[in-house]
C-alpha cells in the first residue's frame, strides 16, 4: 500500500482493515519511514520505504488523496511502473487510479475513480468505469473514498475466497445503512454537486489540470518510446 502526503485515510483504513482481518501480510510503502500526513491530518507511520519495499508483491494498492503530488513524483511514479511489472494484482480506490495510470499500469484496461475525476482519469486513455467497484482481470478499482471497504473484500474474496471476505466483513460489522441518499451526484442532486464543484475547484482545480497535463505528457511519451 503506497502513501504519499495527502492521500485520504479512509481509502486506504478500509482496505488495510479487510485485508488484516483476512490475514494478510501489509507493507506500508513511503519515501521513507517519516510518518505520513494524511488530507485531513492524522498521519501514518510507514514501515518500509520504495527501496527497501520486497521486489514481488501479490498487491500493488494507490489510495486517492491529493493524488497530484504523486503524479509529479518521479520515484514513486517509477516504484509503481516497477513493482507493477510483476504484481499479481494491480488495485486503487478513489483518485489512485490517476496514479497508477501515469505509470502505465491501466493501459488497455478499465478502472473507477472517484465520480468528480472520471474525466480526467479518461485523459490518460483508460476505459472509465462508474462501477463502485471495477474488476478487469488483474486490474481492481474503487470508485471514491468509502468504496475502499467493498473493494477491500471484492479482492480478498478473489485472492482467498468468499469465506475469508465475510469474515472480515463481520468482523468489521460492515452492514451500511447511510442516513441520506447522496453518495452518489445522482442521489444528492444538482445543488449539492454544484456546492461540491465550487468547493472543489476552489481546492484543487488549477494545481490539478497542470499536474494531470504533466503526467498525461509523461504517458504519452512513455508509450511513444521504442521497447528494449
Amino acid at each position: 500500500m503506497v502513501l504519499y502526503g495527502g492521500h485520504t485515510m479512509l481509502d486506504f483504513v478500509g482496505p488495510h482493515l479487510a485485508f488484516a482481518s483476512a490475514g494478510m501480510r501489509v507493507h506500508l510503502v513511503s519515501d521513507s519511514l517519516d510518518p505520513v500526513v494524511s488530507d485531513t491530518g492524522p498521519a501514518v507511520l510507514p514501515t518500509v520505504t520504495l527501496e527497501s519495499c520486497p521486489a514481488d508483491l501479490d498487491i500493488l494498492f494507490v489510495p486517492g488523496g491529493r493524488v497530484d503530488e504523486v503524479l509529479l513524483d518521479r520515484a514513486k511514479v517509477e516504484f509503481l511502473a516497477d513493482r507493477g511489472r510483476t504484481a499479481s494484482y494491480l488495485t486503487s480506490v478513489c483518485t489512485g487510479s490517476l496514479a497508477l495510470a501515469a505509470a502505465g499500469l491501466l493501459d488497455g484496461y478499465r478502472a473507477a475513480t472517484h465520480w468528480a475525476t472520471r474525466d480526467q482519469l479518461a485523459r490518460f486513455g483508460v476505459e472509465v468505469s462508474s462501477e463502485r467497484v471495477c474488476v478487469d482481470r488483474n486490474r481492481i478499482t474503487g470508485g471514491g473514498v468509502t468504496a475502499g471497504i467493498d473493494f477491500g473484500l471484492t479482492l480478498v474474496a478473489r485472492v482467498l475466497g468468499e469465506d475469508a471476505a465475510k469474515l472480515s466483513q463481520l468482523a468489521m460489522e460492515y452492514n451500511p445503512q447511510p442516513p441520506f441518499d447522496a453518495g452518489s451526484p445522482e442521489g444528492a442532486g444538482p445543488e449539492v454537486v454544484a456546492r461540491f464543484a465550487r468547493f472543489s475547484e476552489a481546492t484543487f482545480g488549477e494545481r490539478v489540470d497542470e499536474s494531470i497535463a504533466r503526467a498525461v505528457s509523461r504517458a504519452l511519451e512513455r508509450r511513444a518510446a521504442p521497447s528494449v
